[in-house]
């Protein structure tokens, strides 16, 4: 009885409160949650677990050394990783970070690089961003890894310390200008000697990676690993 009553109080809230899909907008079926059955048949999957070599490490070479680099997905202008992320960022549907979060953990779970893996950083923001948004946009993708991949999540080591405008519109030379000194390490102790996974949710030059890789590879005996739930595709 209880059951059927609960049953009743869900069809009643999807009928006043009716949930849509992340990716295209459309109404979420009765047995779709977050993103809709045909979006997640259409996600732009890069498969980069896959790959020895990816578009990171064509745009890291030579720059930062790194054991393991991926996206789960490619960002394209209109596309369903735009809305995904928009939402994430933007519209506080940080369900989304969860959804990516464990699609991405199931595709790696197998792959021994990440039995190396000690920590997981998250790319920080700025805490007067922290403040204005009220949540940092990679946080759910990366509880969700921690969960799935038995990985810890350090937040108080790697700390964004100047507040910058968006730079969407800039070169990767002016981002890694404007990025110099931008972010800095605490607590270097919890790291020493440690494989991170850094994580981001959106490469588009790697300006902002690069300037964190480089200063968490200042500590002692450390090595990265990278990943973002997408990666921009022009």
């Amino acid at each position: 009885m209880i059951k059927f009553f609960d049953k009743i109080h869900k069809n009643l809230l999807n009928v006043v409160f009716p949930a849509f899909c992340n990716g295209c907008s459309k109404l979420l079926l009765k047995n779709e949650k977050i993103i809709c059955s045909q979006c997640i048949h259409n996600l732009p999957l890069t498969h980069h677990h896959l790959l020895k070599e990816t578009e990171i490490h064509k745009v890291f070479y030579g720059l930062v050394p790194f054991e393991f680099g991926a996206s789960l997905l490619y960002f394209r202008k209109k596309g369903i990783a735009q809305q995904l992320m928009h939402n994430l960022k933007y519209k506080n549907q940080q369900e989304i970070g969860t959804f990516l979060g464990d699609y991405f953990s199931k595709n790696v779970l197998d792959l021994p690089v990440f039995n190396d893996i000690n920590v997981i950083i998250p790319v920080p923001l700025h805490k007067k961003r922290i403040h204005e948004r009220g949540y940092n946009q990679v946080t759910t993708f990366c509880e969700s890894l921690e969960k799935n991949l038995a990985i810890p999540i350090i937040d108080d080591v790697l700390i964004k310390s100047k507040n910058l405008k968006s730079q969407i519109q800039k070169s990767k030379e002016n981002r890694l200008e404007i990025n110099k000194n931008v972010f800095s390490i605490e607590n270097a102790h919890k790291i020493e000697g440690k494989h991170i996974l850094l994580v981001d949710d959106i490469f588009t030059t790697g300006a902002t990676i690069e300037a964190c890789a480089k200063e968490i590879l200042k500590i002692k005996n450390t090595k990265i690993s990278i990943v973002t739930m997408a990666y921009t595709q022009s």
